[in-house]
């Protein structure tokens, strides 16, 4: 496919960013390893350090295909597998030769389970002054809480944000995709690259403390700035925005769409497709506070008229004039959609035991970087190890001169 990008390239080294970084991954399940998953997709070298003979917990969740997680697969391409045992005397030794060479190392166990295993901040920062320590936990390193383990449905909970997601008066309801451990990721990577870049000033590096309770707070939007400046508390709406409407779902004769009409214009635009351009002018809707004030009123006002047509028509003629609005797809049919596959967004991954798999592209499009088709593939347990150590000894023997 040919790829056309809005920014010319401006440099003949295409290399990723991260080309000459390598990253010492000691994650497990999802919110350390989705951080790495990220800096490898920016052309980081990571060596994923796994318990010998069980490795990470995640190869064991389901769904499996010929014996092979497609689990693990989705946040582990492009990565190498060492089995160590931290506890055993030898493997430590290989551990920290990595470590000598490494730039990053980023981990998500309980909090002093490091110091457990004499691999502490100080520790490290006392014998590898340039290494940058990634620690990644349910409730950081300070806190009452932070000694205990999490999960993501635990951030969710505790984050507020599963009072916000459903509808009223129903049950609380999970976010779908884990976004208690995905957002953390994301901000243990920017935590990563930054120290990165501030290292390039003063040769150090840094302990990078981040904890997943914290990472739901920072993403509940106006929900805590509303609270504090009100003291209403805010609560789950079911599709509704908030502080905007109409912006939210509705059914039409044959499936669900979505409008977002986020500005009084837009919502006479609205009103002029549906046939009514009479209820923008409405003293119930004339503006968003009002419409607001009379969500529910609105909301049965749209529903029935948008029950009479098919999705795809609204679609179309709300479209035509300029109204955000998408029909609600599942997962198939996204990954078949043409902007997703002109934004390469769904990659091939060939592995012996998957066969050509595919994987969610990188969304970051950079124009000084010549763009990935496709992704390595997620190492089996202890897959690299003989590469790996051989890296090591040739270190040492140039070091030997």
């Amino acid at each position: 496919m040919r790829r056309i990008y809005p920014l010319r390239m401006s440099t003949t080294d295409q290399s990723p960013p991260l080309a000459e970084i390598t990253v010492i991954d000691l994650g497990r399940v999802l919110s350390a390893p989705f951080a790495t998953s990220v800096l490898a997709s920016l052309g980081a070298r990571v060596i994923k350090v796994e318990r010998p003979g069980i490795g990470d917990d995640s190869r064991a969740f389901g769904p499996h295909l010929n014996g092979k997680s497609l689990y693990f697969t989705s946040v582990n391409c492009d990565k190498e597998s060492i089995a160590l045992d931290l506890k055993n005397a030898d493997d430590r030794k290989i551990f920290e030769a990595l470590l000598d060479d490494a730039d990053v190392l980023v981990e998500n166990f309980s909090p002093h389970v490091m110091e457990q295993l004499g691999y502490g901040w100080d520790t490290l920062h006392t014998r590898w002054p340039k290494l940058i320590y990634g620690a990644l936990s349910g409730f950081g390193k300070t806190g009452p809480l932070s000694p205990l383990p999490s999960y993501d449905i635990i951030a969710q909970a505790l984050s507020g944000m599963m009072s916000l997601t459903g509808h009223p008066h129903g049950p609380p309801v999970r976010v779908g995709a884990s976004i208690g451990d995905l957002v953390a990721g994301l901000y243990m990577a920017l935590g990563v690259t930054s120290a990165i870049h501030k290292r390039t000033r003063t040769g150090e590096g840094c302990l990078i403390d981040v904890a997943m309770l914290d990472c739901q707070i920072a993403f509940l939007e106006a929900a805590v700035t509303t609270f504090t400046a009100t003291n209403v508390v805010p609560a789950a709406r079911g599709t509704r925005h908030p502080s905007i409407a109409p912006f939210q779902a509705f059914s039409c004769a044959d499936r669900w769409i979505v409008i977002a009409a986020g500005n009084d214009s837009l919502f006479a635009l609205l009103c002029g497709v549906i046939g009514h351009p009479e209820l923008a002018t409405h003293p119930h809707f004339s503006t968003n506070a009002k419409r607001i004030a009379m969500i529910d009123e609105l909301d049965r006002a749209l529903t029935l008229i948008l029950a009479t047509r098919n999705a795809q028509e609204w679609i179309d003629r709300l479209t035509e004039v300029g109204v955000p609005c998408a029909a609600i797809q599942s997962i198939a049919e996204m990954v078949a959609m043409p902007q997703v596959i002109a934004r390469e967004m769904i990659v091939p991954v060939d592995d012996p035991a998957l066969g050509t798999t595919h994987v969610p592209g990188n969304p970051i499009k950079m124009s000084s970087v010549t763009p990935r088709t496709s992704r390595g593939r997620a190492p089996d347990l202890d897959q690299n190890r003989l590469g790996i150590l051989g890296k090591i000894a040739d270190r040492k023997t140039k070091a030997k001169g």
